[in-house]
């Protein structure tokens, strides 16, 4: 099976002047957060609130910047969330997708918003 890569927009709220960044990112069910490349977080210029421990797949621990806030927007859906700046390309992890209530197929290869909540996010209380 192949990664599902979806596009998205991030922009810094706290900026609004600032251009929004369109990326391709992966979305990544095993991973709870949104994770952007440095330079990515360059571009947003949002600040570092704190450093975060993280574990990776392969078992890897280390201490990353923790940076925000961080709007994402998928079609015409958005949520704001807290980035960990790692790695080297844009991972669109649990918290965002939920947040948006996005679907992933793996089979298809594609992001979609919930089917079952075609206009409006549904929220599990």
């Amino acid at each position: 099976m192949g990664y599902v890569v979806t596009e998205v927009e991030l922009s810094n709220p706290r900026e609004p002047r600032r251009q929004p960044v369109v990326v391709n990112a992966r979305a990544d069910t095993g991973s709870m957060m949104l994770c952007v490349p440095d330079d990515v977080a360059q571009q947003l210029g949002v600040e570092i609130e704190s450093m975060r421990n993280v574990e990776v797949a392969d078992g890897a621990r280390a201490s990353v910047p923790y940076v925000g806030p961080v709007q994402v927007r998928f079609g015409s859906r958005t949520c704001f969330v807290g980035a960990l700046v790692m790695g080297n390309e844009v991972l669109l992890g649990a918290v965002p997708m939920e947040d948006m209530d996005l679907v992933v197929n793996p089979k298809l290869g594609t992001v979609t918003v919930n089917p079952a909540s075609p206009d409006t996010p549904l929220y599990r209380a």
